[in-house]
């Protein structure tokens, strides 16, 4: 079976523990996530930014679905949007997932037909990259 290549978007300062859970993961066959792991200290929009925007740009090419963890402040970061608008722009297979449903989806991500895990397990978020697959949206 091929493995599925997903891109990890999650706020670094805040979920990085729920992305190392999703790359614990990774030993199962389904998966193959990847990621750019590294601390952004500067403005999404910073002329400093260039090389890391093709880095990123770079590894959601070549992934297939695009995966946003969703904590309690990812609707506050520039990079999580930018990523978000990258994937769309790529075409990439869009899935999210809450961490807690209470908490605030970041606005790229609304109204471009993601398909939503129901809770933050390794069944759920399988089941809905599955869906992804098939085009199903639940």
């Amino acid at each position: 079976m091929t493995k599925k290549k997903i891109f990890i978007s999650y706020d670094y300062e805040n979920d990085k523990g729920y992305k190392n859970l999703l790359l614990a993961w990774d030993a199962n066959s389904d998966f193959d996530f990847s990621f750019y792991d590294s601390s952004v200290d500067v403005s999404v929009n910073s002329s400093d930014t260039a090389a890391i925007k093709r880095v990123i740009s770079a590894r959601i090419n070549q992934s297939t679905y695009f995966l946003c963890i969703i904590g309690k402040k990812t609707y506050k970061s520039g990079w999580v949007d930018w990523e978000i608008n990258k994937a769309i722009d790529l075409k990439k297979k869009l899935v999210a997932v809450k961490i807690d449903k209470a908490y605030t989806s970041p606005n790229a991500i609304l109204n471009v037909g993601v398909i939503w895990a129901l809770s933050f397990t390794f069944d759920n978020i399988k089941k809905a990259i599955d869906n992804a697959v098939s085009g199903k949206i639940k």
